[in-house]
């Protein structure tokens, strides 16, 4: 910052005398020369704590730095997976046994009605409501809502059910739908070794997560005309704004589909 000031014509930096205005015209400098947005969020946290420790010390009167924002983080846009992708995955499981037949279901379940990790694990048999083609999801703050099971899902888990192996045969309303081979209830982090040996066996973006499903689910929906309202709804996203990412990956496809097969789209 004193560079910057120096070369601004200010002889002897003092920090009593700096001004927001020339903090400003710092941070305007520092998004010319290309500064990333957390670099630049970094340097306003530095000179907040500076001037902090000068007011302490009776170098300064007021903090110049305060007023100033963090620029906004720029959001990336999530990794899913393709319709074809998607579909290879979910083939992969062996279901000739126990584990092959849990393992489908639970992928099947997760891109059907776009669950977090946590939410599959969470479920249990009597949140499932076959008529209605639902299941009842306890999501972030304990919100329930419910998701769509489509046609794929609801198979995968009726055979699924014809071999599960069960630790409690009471009557408890809690089972688990989705257990270890000893019967209990699976962690999120065995969900994710286990999609992990999947990815690797289909050759699969190594990137691709049990987030990446959900991610793929709402992409998907937008991208076959889905109204976002209704996404929201089903991703139980509390901001609509949190879901508009979505959107641009959906933009983004739109537009390499036209790159790639209008006769106009590209210049000669």
């Amino acid at each position: 910052m004193a560079d910057f000031l120096s070369n601004e014509g200010v002889k002897k930096v003092v920090p009593r005398d700096v001004t927001p205005v020339e903090l400003r015209g710092y941070v305007a400098a520092l998004h010319d020369a290309g500064y990333a947005r957390t670099s630049i969020a970094r340097k306003l946290a530095s000179l907040r704590s500076f001037y902090k420790f000068a007011i302490r010390q009776g170098m300064a009167e007021t903090n110049p730095a305060q007023p100033l924002r963090n620029p906004r983080g720029q959001r990336k846009l999530p990794h899913f997976l393709t319709s074809d992708e998607i579909e290879t995955l979910l083939r992969a499981p062996d279901t000739q046994d126990e584990m092959g037949l849990r393992d489908r279901a639970m992928l099947e379940v997760m891109y059907s009605a776009g669950l977090r990790v946590s939410e599959i694990v969470g479920m249990n048999d009597r949140d499932i409501d076959y008529e209605e083609g639902v299941v009842r999801v306890r999501g972030k703050g304990r919100k329930e809502r419910f998701g769509a099971i489509g046609k794929f899902a609801d198979q995968a888990l009726k055979d699924y059910f014809q071999v599960r192996t069960r630790a409690d045969h009471g009557t408890s309303k809690e089972l688990p739908t989705f257990t270890n081979k000893f019967g209990k209830r699976l962690t999120t982090r065995s969900v994710a070794r286990m999609l992990e040996k999947y990815i690797n066996q289909c050759g699969l973006d190594t990137r691709t997560t049990p987030h990446t499903l959900r991610h793929s689910f709402a992409t998907h929906l937008l991208d076959r005309g889905a109204d976002i309202r209704s996404v929201q709804e089903m991703l139980g996203h509390k901001s609509l704004g949190t879901t508009q990412i979505y959107t641009h990956v959906s933009t983004s496809s739109i537009k390499q589909a036209y790159l790639k097969a209008h006769p106009r789209a590209k210049s000669k």
